[in-house]
């Protein structure tokens, strides 16, 4: 095993070019429309023996341009008239299979007839045999969904040539190292292996000892960040959608230009043409887009000529405006390193920065994996409310009447109004206020209130139902007595009106990844069981617990996606009915909607 490794810093301190490195023309012509300048540590060490058939381990942290470092050399392989996989990709989450899709597609994009497909759970099986049928080069997918399409015979690896297993520690982490061994078996004796990680276990180790053939071991230290002058902050997402709250900060705070980041190519549009829409102009950013109209798109946010830019991480990687006072993460990172990249578009220079991060309930615990690779703090944020938007907007209407009145010729204008007031008998200050009324109409001055969480609304009415039944008496003070009772008999907890009642959880907002338990049925287990073990173990409220399907030997559950590394191996020793839970990540759809049951104060039944 070749090892080639930079102990100092992932950032080079000369500049390799990208055109130094081999890779041939179509390649070097599309890197370069999308930004790409000189090629980091990681890409200058793995393109070459990539190129020349040699096997690779790369030990490099996430956000080090991995993608790109075995995506390009991997593509200058593919030959497109041939239409079958010849690139395989094996990553551990959805997010990040589809992350280095858009990405290897952006790389190839001058690659006439490459066409790439993208496989994993939670998605029909219909579209990806499409894209299986239509002759697929390029196949990313995670471990699971590429078994089920194994074990179907409609993905076939006869003609592969390379093979990449990315992020090969995260994989092991939750659960795949039995899934990897087995895909990796199915593989044609000549595949070219590369496999990315950033750690080397002894597990990750002896994967490359048997699938990898005399590899070079590329090892790039941590990127060493400097603690730049940026102001993190977290917006919970509630009561508001995301776009009403991204139009409010727009609208009300003070910054010279704004990088708006977002997780897909359609997003940029989307969004940026609902900013045009409310008064906003912005620009949207992403991968296809030709060079010219990147260019000019840098350009007018440079010169000042637009303020808004919304762009997905890919296309923004090594941008530099000085001018960006504001980042807003409308979407989370696939990744937690692609945070500190995002984030670091602001404060350049020794300018102040702000980055503000749109959070839902489920993603709030990413917030401390952000801080401690900062090494700052995450505020949370308070969206301005109506009162502070209405003064604001009454102070620009104020501004711009009197900007008009003191540099335009108002003559003929007061003519008008002078022959309105004298034929109407209306007074100046009545034309005047309808004047303003009818030009605020599409961005009120005094906007209408927040909608309330519906938690309020569910309080209110408790209280008007224990209003009601307190001014009938009888029965029911009789019952409120004997509550009473029972509270002081309890400790004086008080009645269950009476204890504070979390936010109620919609279902429908989780962002849900199906998991394998290893105990069912056949050793007692219920769902109560389970819930309580899980909810117990790593505090995780019973809300966040979707559907639940019992099998004899094993079940499945329905948990938010993302669980962090520790709490899932936490989740692994757990016992229920004296069974190892065993956890690990599953592509099974459950189609039973039977939920998590609601948890009581006795203890769950497991040991």
């Amino acid at each position: 095993m070749t090892d080639q490794s930079n102990p100092e810093n992932t950032e080079n301190t000369e500049a390799v070019t990208f055109d130094s490195l081999g890779l041939p023309e179509d390649l070097l012509s599309a890197i370069t429309s999308i930004g790409f300048t000189s090629a980091t540590d990681i890409q200058a060490q793995t393109i070459p023996p990539l190129l020349a058939g040699k096997d690779v381990l790369g030990e490099a942290q996430t956000g080090t341009g991995k993608t790109a470092a075995f995506g390009l050399p991997a593509l200058a392989k593919i030959d497109t008239s041939i239409k079958k996989p010849q690139l395989m990709v094996l990553a551990p989450t959805r997010e990040l299979a589809m992350q280095v899709a858009e990405a290897i597609e952006s790389f190839g994009k001058n690659m006439q007839g490459l066409r790439v497909a993208t496989l994993y759970g939670g998605q029909s099986y219909g579209p990806q045999f499409q894209q299986l049928e239509r002759g697929a080069q390029v196949v990313v997918g995670t471990p699971g969904r590429l078994m089920d399409h194994l074990r179907r015979k409609s993905l076939k690896l006869d003609d592969l040539r390379v093979c990449v297993l990315d992020e090969a520690d995260e994989m092991l982490n939750m659960g795949f190292l039995e899934d990897i061994q087995w895909i990796l078996d199915h593989l044609p004796k000549t595949t070219q292996m590369c496999l990315f990680s950033a750690t080397m276990p002894q597990a990750i180790r002896k994967i490359a000892n048997r699938f990898l053939k005399d590899p070079e071991h590329i090892k790039i230290a941590a990127l060493k960040k400097s603690k730049a002058n940026i102001t993190q902050y977290a917006w919970k997402v509630s009561g508001i959608s995301k776009m009403t709250a991204l139009e409010r900060i727009a609208e009300t705070v003070e910054f010279d230009a704004m990088i708006v980041f977002v997780r897909t190519r359609n997003d940029t549009v989307d969004i940026a043409e609902k900013l045009e829409r409310a008064g906003y102009p912005a620009l949207a950013l992403n991968g296809d887009m030709n060079q010219v109209q990147r260019e000019r798109c840098i350009t007018q946010m440079k010169s000042g000529q637009s303020s808004i830019l919304v762009a997905t991480d890919v296309v923004a990687r090594g941008l530099d405006i000085p001018r960006i006072s504001h980042v807003i993460n409308y979407d989370l990172p696939g990744d937690n390193e692609a945070y500190v990249h995002r984030i670091g578009r602001t404060g350049r220079a020794g300018r102040e920065g702000t980055a503000i991060s749109f959070v839902r309930p489920r993603e709030m615990y990413s917030l401390r994996h952000y801080e401690r690779l900062t090494s700052g703090t995450v505020n949370m944020y308070e969206l301005p409310n109506i009162e502070e938007l209405g003064k604001k907007r009454i102070e620009r209407a104020r501004v711009e009447i009197s900007t008009i009145v003191s540099d335009k010729d108002l003559t003929s204008m007061r003519e008008i109004i002078e022959a309105m007031a004298a034929e109407s008998e209306l007074s100046m200050t009545d034309l005047a206020a309808a004047l303003l009324y009818q030009k605020q109409l599409k961005q009120p001055l005094q906007p209408k209130e927040d909608p309330k969480p519906r938690r309020d609304t569910r309080d209110n009415s408790r209280d008007r139902n224990s209003r009601d039944r307190n001014d009938r008496g009888g029965r029911d003070n009789r019952r409120d007595s004997r509550s009473d009772s029972r509270g002081e008999r309890n400790g004086n907890r008080g009645s269950r009106d009476d204890r504070p009642r979390k936010e109620k959880v919609n279902r429908n907002d989780v962002d849900w990844q199906t998991y394998r338990l290893e105990v069912g049925k056949d050793h007692g287990a219920r769902p109560g069981d389970i819930v309580g073990a899980i909810a117990n173990e790593i505090s995780l409220d019973s809300s966040y617990i979707g559907a639940i399907n019992l099998h004899d030997k094993h079940s499945f559950v329905q948990l938010p996606k993302g669980i962090p590394a520790d709490l899932f191996n936490k989740l692994k020793a757990v016992r229920v009915r004296r069974q190892p839970l065993a956890i690990t990540t599953s592509d099974e759809v459950i189609v039973s909607q039977k939920r998590a049951p609601r948890r009581t104060d006795r203890a769950p039944r497991h040991s």
